[in-house]
């Protein structure tokens, strides 16, 4: 018999069902690869460290105070700028809770080189750790551009409700 020239050659249905897998398996293998691993010549280099932007922390303006008492104004004014939710408002009751005398030295940069208790409220050490605790915190404060390094002093006025302000810029006391 010859063959049409215009007529498809006949595929037998094992050839075509052989084909058929062939065409599965290469699909399959072809989603199954993985790059390559890379040549122990090149290493990876190592992820880069992902930042996270945190608040602007703005640098207090510089202090031109000639005296630690001059000093102890603008200390006490950055203070309650950082604790504005934490200050006492109005006259102090007559009874407080406890009173504490802090000194703070002060660098060159505005941080804090030491706390020295002139007078601690020794029964309320929670006070004690809190007011030094914040004042740590309050670094950088103003830089002492004319003193250098400062000293100042304060007494820190605490309400029960854990409130305070500080004498330099209390509103008095009934």
């Amino acid at each position: 018999m010859a063959a049409r020239p215009d007529a498809a050659p006949r595929v037998r249905p094992a050839a075509r069902m052989m084909v058929a897998t062939l065409g599965v398996m290469v699909a399959l293998l072809a989603g199954c690869s993985s790059k390559p691993a890379p040549s122990p010549a090149t290493p990876t280099p190592p992820a880069a460290p992902v930042v996270v932007p945190g608040p602007t922390a703005k640098a207090p303006p510089p202090s031109v105070a000639r005296t630690p008492k001059e000093y102890r104004q603008d200390a006490a004014r950055h203070l309650y700028q950082l604790n504005a939710d934490r200050i006492y408002k109005g006259r102090l009751p007559p009874m407080l809770y406890a009173i504490g005398t802090l000194e703070v030295l002060v660098d060159r940069q505005g941080n804090v080189v030491a706390l020295n208790w002139l007078r601690a409220p020794k029964h309320a050490p929670e006070v004690v750790a809190e007011i030094e605790r914040t004042a740590r915190a309050a670094a950088p404060y103003p830089i002492p551009e004319r003193l250098g390094r400062v000293t100042y002093t304060d007494t820190w006025l605490w309400h029960k409700s854990g409130r305070f302000q500080l004498d330099t810029l209390t509103e008095g006391q009934d």
